[in-house]
């Protein structure tokens, strides 16, 4: 799976310069069957990863550009009266790659309507339940909160997120590279499908089979348990963190061409799963500390497993 990892990310990566650890944390994601937040400011080139990604996958991509007058049913659908009978209509979340763009700039009970069928995996309108196809990702996006019309997401929105990253700018370089590209060409019309949908489901199945010890169970076990009792901390970790992590950990194993997890994976991704989820105090607040560094510390005071070489 290493070779087809590769091919995957050298696709995006026509379009998205410098920012090779975002690409390959959303692509352990979409392994890992699991929503993405992107909180940058705009013009940073979400949009376009979503695009380039779905080329990429062969797989269909929707935008819904959020704001407070989005109502639920442009999300999820609405039924229309037709003949006698009430026919859906569908919503937005009705594809393969949804990009939510801005989603703390609209109303709750959108954004509610949303979480839900990232969780569900299905909408209910007018009673009747609809299915949403598979595999279904959202990389959703919000801006630095203090910008205009934002709000906070409440802490049960942001755990349903599988993990939270920034793209932020790019350095001089890679802008340099950007504009002579750009100048040039659409980088996104350059993207081949290298993945097709039913192959990708293959691989999203296979990594649920990735095998993971029960050594490697303990040590997220502990990890979570540490976050719980932190006193700098007024909400941990709860069991759906400690699942996420596990899920990425397999995810990243298997694009790492594993069919096992090593305490490297864990580490590795603990921050972009944890750290959204955690809801720090107020002495933590009034000293600056941040999430991430609290994140840093629970893994440093807490020790890996040492694992014997297991063959794959």
């Amino acid at each position: 799976m290493y070779e087809v990892t590769e091919k995957i990310l050298r696709e995006v990566r026509k379009v998205i310069v410098g920012k090779d650890d975002v690409v390959e944390k959303v692509w352990i994601s979409i392994l890992a069957q699991g929503h993405v937040l992107l909180e940058d400011v705009p013009g940073v080139g979400k949009t376009t990863m979503a695009l380039a990604f779905s080329r990429a996958l062969g797989l269909e991509t929707k935008r819904v550009q959020f704001t407070p007058d989005t109502m639920p049913s442009d999300i999820i659908g609405f039924s229309l009266p037709e003949q006698g009978r009430m026919v859906y209509q569908p919503g937005a979340v009705m594809t393969n790659l949804l990009l939510a763009d801005e989603i703390n700039r609209t109303s709750s009970k959108t954004q509610s309507a949303l979480l839900e069928a990232m969780e569900e995996g299905h909408v209910t309108v007018d009673g009747v339940t609809h299915d949403l196809p598979a595999p279904f990702v959202v990389l959703a996006t919000q801006n630095p909160i203090g910008s205009a019309g934002t709000q906070n997401l409440p802490n049960s929105q942001l755990d349903r997120f599988l993990m939270k990253l920034s793209m932020g700018y790019p350095d001089v370089g890679s802008q340099v590279r950007i504009l002579r590209e750009r100048s040039q060409q659409e980088p996104l019309e350059q993207v081949e499908t290298v993945m097709r949908r039913e192959e990708l489901l293959t691989a999203i199945a296979r990594v649920r089979q990735v095998h993971v010890d029960d050594q490697i169970y303990d040590y997220i076990a502990r990890l979570a348990e540490v976050t719980r009792t932190h006193p700098l901390l007024k909400l941990g970790i709860s069991p759906r963190g400690a699942l996420a992590l596990c899920r990425t950990a397999k995810a990243r194993a298997f694009a790492e061409g594993r069919d096992f997890v090593v305490p490297e994976d864990v580490t590795q991704m603990a921050e972009y799963v944890f750290a959204h989820r955690l809801m720090l105090s107020s002495k933590a607040r009034l000293n600056e500390y941040t999430p991430e560094a609290i994140v840093a510390e629970v893994l440093a005071q807490t020790q890996p497993p040492v694992l014997s070489e297991r063959r794959a």
